[in-house]
């Protein structure tokens, strides 16, 4: 049996959470469960709403059922390792869930560029809307975007596969993430860094760049509206969504191709987090609960509700 297959059966041992374990799992309880019900709501809105079929809809939808997966894939097993101070994972387990976060992290890039471009052209071009942003653009873009996060996921867990685990075999994480498993390997990790850092290039930097020229573009037309309410307004909303975007930008680039990114597991444990946890359970709030078209369908629906339980 040669090595990789041996470790391939392994245990590996996660990071212990601090002593606080009935706080800290209410904590991820909240946040789990709050990311679902609000990333679920939207889903659910959009699809049962006629009035909310547009494509910048269609995307939230994506979008929503996106940071569902992306969340579920490390607080379920982060929330059991808080409360049962279980910290072992099998080396099958570990790779799997490091495929699955991998896989959402990195559609999830690609999609925040996608949204940002359609808003873009709904702001900067609105005579073109409709034609440019037609269904099979849309479809084409979605499917782009989730073809090249598997894609990406498949790469960063053969190399990892690939890799020989030795002594006590400790993972310096709650959950298995691309360093924590480099640092934990004792063979030659070159390859896989310079994949990391090539991904990182094209599905962190670029889809950021992306982002930022729209937003500029968006904010510099902002500026040309002659309302100052419809100039606030528009801009309230753009430069929530510019944060947001921002801290997940900025987190995972940092943290996955800055120089000494793998030498500070503080900064590597905190930034994952920031990216992998505040994103999803913002998103409802700043993209669509912000939204005067989905306010509304919000209050239609819990409206038909109580009369119909009244």
């Amino acid at each position: 049996m040669t090595t990789t297959n041996e470790t391939f059966l392994d245990i590996f041992t996660l990071l212990e959470f601090p002593e606080e374990h009935a706080i800290l799992s209410l904590f991820i309880a909240a946040i789990y469960t709050m990311t679902v019900l609000g990333n679920l709501s939207v889903f659910s809105i959009i699809q049962v709403d006629s009035r909310l079929q547009s494509p910048m809809y269609f995307f939230l939808a994506c979008l929503s059922l996106i940071d569902v997966c992306y969340s579920t894939v490390i607080l379920p097993a982060m929330l059991a390792n808080a409360i049962t101070g279980n910290r072992k994972i099998s080396f099958s387990r570990c790779l799997t869930q490091l495929y699955f976060f991998v896989c959402f992290g990195g559609t999830e890039c690609l999609f925040l560029a996608v949204m940002a471009y359609d808003r873009y052209v709904a702001i900067c071009n609105p005579l073109h809307y409709t034609t440019t942003m037609n269904g099979k653009v849309c479809t084409y873009l979605v499917v782009g975007c989730w073809l090249s996060g598997l894609i990406n996921a498949v790469f960063h867990t053969m190399m990892t596969w690939k890799l020989t685990f030795c002594g006590a075999r400790y993972i310096r994480h709650y959950f298995c993430d691309v360093l924590p498993l480099l640092q934990a390997a004792c063979s030659d990790i070159q390859d896989s860094q310079v994949v990391l850092h090539v991904v990182t290039f094209f599905l962190g930097i670029t889809p950021f760049i992306l982002v930022t020229n729209s937003y500029i573009r968006i904010i510099s037309t902002i500026l040309k509206i002659r309302s100052t309410a419809g100039r606030q307004k528009v801009f309230s909303t753009c430069s929530s969504h510019l944060i947001v975007v921002t801290v997940f930008y900025s987190t995972s680039i940092f943290n996955y191709n800055s120089p000494n990114s793998g030498d500070s597991f503080v900064f590597v444990r905190v930034a994952s987090l920031l990216y992998s946890i505040v994103p999803p359970l913002l998103n409802p709030i700043v993209y669509c609960l912000r939204n005067n078209e989905v306010k509304r369908a919000f209050r239609d629906v819990f409206t038909k509700l109580y009369m119909l339980f009244r």
